[in-house]
């Protein structure tokens, strides 16, 4: 089904978008590499909000995983209410922004650089105020989105992460899989899809379960439950929920089950069975090819739950690209 929706269509583009942009970005990405290998940071610390924000978890596991480099979400609102400054000698900070302009994301890109940190900012408006703070700009070059629910943005982000981390450890088998990240999401385009509105029937709340990378796209999967279907979602890790929240089964929950074939697949599927004795009602989202790296694996289930999300909302009689109080930029303090 195609529901001709803003949201669909944009995220139908974001294959072509990503393949543009890893040929556009090619030249400053590989310097970037070389400036990260020289500069030797001590930790990443990560700027953003909303869905951002969730790209900064994607890049915790990411960088922690391929380049040994502790990762960390940044407080904003440390610089822009409480005025304070951190310790940043030789610190990585990443802005991740469509914008580029939201007061509290900026200043904290100015506290950062003002404190010591190398600062990059990941934009998809190259004209934004933040280029004239930061180190480096990496574009996302995802063009205009219309759709007040990122998509095609978002995939973006994560692949410009991928790219970086690619580049900066010089990891062959990881370059191999970002050339192969258009493919792997138009595969996920074409695919059959997995969320359905049958699936979720009447559901009101429910929690959106993943494990390393897979836990970092389930946050993005639950705010986009909230954003454009009106469902309470939360994302929790598998190994996280086990951790007390797990006697919310008990109330028959309803679990999207994000399964990701990467290091944490066996002790993933071990939680999900858990909660599956307990008595939940489970739907599954799965890599939409097993043929696939790891660490593109989750961009590719993201990309076919984006076109399915909104599918789902317009059978529950929801208009994805007008969300109830949301505009498509928000400035904060």
């Amino acid at each position: 089904m195609t529901t001709n929706t803003i949201m669909e269509q944009e995220a139908r583009t974001a294959p072509q978008k990503i393949a543009e942009q890893l040929a556009a970005n090619l030249t400053v990405t590989e310097s970037l590499g070389a400036v990260l290998r020289d500069f030797k940071p001590k930790f990443v610390m990560i700027v953003g909000r909303g869905s951002s924000d969730h790209a900064g978890v994607f890049a915790k596991y990411l960088f922690e995983i391929e380049a040994g480099i502790p990762t960390f979400a940044a407080a904003p609102s440390v610089a822009s209410v409480y005025g304070k400054t951190l310790q940043l000698e030789g610190a990585l900070v990443i802005v991740i922004s469509q914008s580029g302009r939201s007061p509290d994301i900026l200043a904290q890109a100015k506290m950062a650089k003002e404190a010591g940190a190398f600062c990059v900012a990941l934009v998809n408006d190259e004209t934004a105020p933040i280029k004239d703070i930061v180190d480096v700009i990496v574009p996302l070059r995802a063009g205009e989105e219309k759709a007040v629910a990122a998509t095609k943005s978002y995939l973006a982000t994560l692949s410009a992460l991928l790219q970086i981390a690619a580049k900066w450890t010089q990891n062959e088998s990881l370059e191999q899989a970002v050339s192969s990240l258009p493919q792997a999401l138009q595969t996920a385009v074409d695919a059959e899809p997995q969320l359905t509105a049958e699936a979720l029937g009447e559901v009101k709340n429910l929690v959106v379960l993943g494990r390393g990378l897979g836990y970092a796209v389930s946050k993005e999967i639950a705010l986009k439950m909230k954003e454009v279907c009106s469902i309470h979602a939360e994302a929790f890790s598998s190994a996280e929920f086990l951790h007390g929240p797990v006697t919310l089964v008990e109330k028959k929950l309803s679990i999207v089950d994000v399964c990701i074939g990467d290091e944490s697949y066996a002790s993933h599927i071990e939680q999900i069975e858990n909660v599956k004795q307990r008595g939940a009602d489970l739907v599954h989202l799965n890599q939409t090819s097993t043929d696939i790296h790891p660490r593109v694996a989750p961009l590719a289930l993201l990309q076919r739950f984006y076109i399915d999300v909104a599918a789902v909302a317009i059978a529950r009689g929801i208009n994805p690209d007008q969300p109830a109080g949301l505009k498509k930029v928000t400035q904060t303090l």
